[in-house]
Parts: structure tokens; sequence; C-alpha cells
């Protein structure tokens, strides 16, 4: 017996079919790198530095770069380069406030909806996360380190504001990369020579290591610095966009200070072992 089949088919079964579409194409055109990925978004200006770091294989990538350079944009590429590329990963988003990460996450749905038809299916999708049909999932979390733990198998993480991110979260992100043996960006403005950013930084080991002050972008207008320099003050100053750790505002000592208090020519007192 011959089974006849509706002319017409449900809005289900539709939906369906064009997910399953999409899905198709996405693995038939694979997007190879995150240059591409940019390239498809239709973000065809990067600048040298960022191609260089979107290319690179380092595990640990640490960006110490003016506001306004793009540093975020190349975050957000990254994030999602993962999430097609490695079916089943997950990446986290982290940032000292719900805010600031939001932002991030808001930069990588605007690539993913530029995408056209290359953009892979959606599972899921809300204001803190979404997951493709290939069980990838890009996922946004509060910078408190209480609320972090949990997560694990981090295919990569993702710190924005890193400067501003305290010790103790930072010590609670990292045993999520063990075993998948994933990456982390870290990306900020200075905030004084202090904490685990100012410390990475300085003696930190098996980081790449890029910096861009606000005079290297072709982005901003020097003029405008120049008026925004009088505007701040040179503490703020050089912190955003010149990318120095300048000693913290609150400071009773100045580093340099301290460090000239100390000598190694200076004879002791008494003998080893001798006392008053």
């Amino acid at each position: 017996m011959e089974m006849m089949l509706p002319e017409t088919r449900s809005p289900l079964i539709e939906r369906l079919v064009r997910e399953f579409a999409r899905g198709v194409r996405g693995t038939a055109e694979p997007i190879l790198d995150p240059v591409e990925l940019a390239d498809a978004c239709g973000i065809t200006d990067l600048d040298l530095w960022q191609r260089n770091l979107l290319t690179s294989t380092a595990s640990q990538q640490i960006m110490l770069c003016s506001r306004q350079s793009g540093k975020s944009l190349c975050a957000a590429i990254k994030s999602l380069h993962v999430a097609i590329s490695e079916p089943g990963s997950l990446t986290l988003v982290v940032a000292p406030a719900m805010r600031q990460a939001q932002e991030l996450f808001g930069k990588v749905k605007s690539l993913l909806s530029a995408l056209g038809p290359r953009t892979p299916a959606l599972r899921r999708e809300s204001a803190l996360a979404l997951t493709l049909v290939s069980g990838s999932r890009i996922v946004v979390i509060p910078g408190e380190e209480r609320t972090v733990r949990g997560f694990s198998s981090v295919r990569l993480l993702c710190v924005d504001e890193a400067a501003r991110v305290p010790d103790a979260l930072y010590q609670s992100l990292r045993p999520m990369l063990a075993v998948s043996q994933g990456s982390l960006v870290a990306l900020s403005t200075p905030f004084g020579r202090r904490g685990w950013f100012f410390q990475e930084w300085e003696t930190g080991t098996d980081w790449e290591r890029v910096k861009v002050t606000a005079s290297e972008c072709p982005r901003i207008d020097p003029a405008w610095l120049a008026a925004e320099r009088e505007r701040i003050g040179e503490w703020w100053y050089r912190q955003e966009y010149l990318c120095e750790f300048v000693q913290t505002n609150d400071s009773l000592f100045n580093e340099p200070d301290i460090r000239a208090a100390f000598s190694t020519d200076i004879q002791p007192l008494f003998a080893e072992g001798e006392t008053l």
C-alpha cells in the first residue's frame, strides 16, 4: 500500500527542516580560522596586532590595551570561533560586573547575527547564554568567586576588565582549564600596580603579551587624545590610554620611593649572631 504524504508540512516540521539546513550549511562551509570568521561577519579592517592575536596558537594571552582599541572585539571573535569550530565546547565570559560581561557577550551575538547564511543553528539563546545545535555553549557568569564554581572542562575562558577582577576570583577560575587544557584570554586597561593582572603582565610565565596604546590605534584621533589628556589629568590618561601601571592614587607612598629605601650596599650594624 502506498503511503500518502501531506502536501504541506506543519510549522514545527518546517522549523526543524530550516534548522537542519542551516546546520548542514555550517558543516559544508567550515570557518577555518578566526580572521576568516571576522571577514564573514563583515569585519575586514582588523589591525595587524588583532590578526596576529586571533591566529596565534598560544594557550594564554594577555591584552594590555587602551580603551577603544578593539580588544573586546578580539575576545568576541575568539569566543564565537571556538563555539563554531569545536562542537560541544564551553566558553565562559567573566568580568567584574555582569553588565561588563554582557557587553562582550553582546558583541558575540552581533557577530553571530552578521554571519548571514553561514550562521550556525541555535538550540537556545538567553541574555546570559547561547547554545548551538552542535552542543557548544557561550555562557556569561557574574564576577564573584562564590558564583563561578561548578563549571568544568572550559575550552576558552575570557576575562574582561581583568585588572579589576579580584585575585580570589581569578584563582577560582584557573582550575576550570585543568582537564580541558583550555585557553585563557585576559584583557584590560591597567588599574594600578596591584593584583593578579599586574603580576601576570610583569612576571607571569607562558603568556603571550599584547600591548596597544591609544596612539597606536588608527581609529583614535590624536587631537582628541590631546584634549582628553587635559580633561582627565595625567594619572588617568597614562592608565587608560598609555597602558601604564601607574601607582594607585590611594597609596600613601609611591612604589619607587619604597624601593629606594632599601639597599644592599649598607653594612649591618651587628655581625651575624651578635645582639645588644
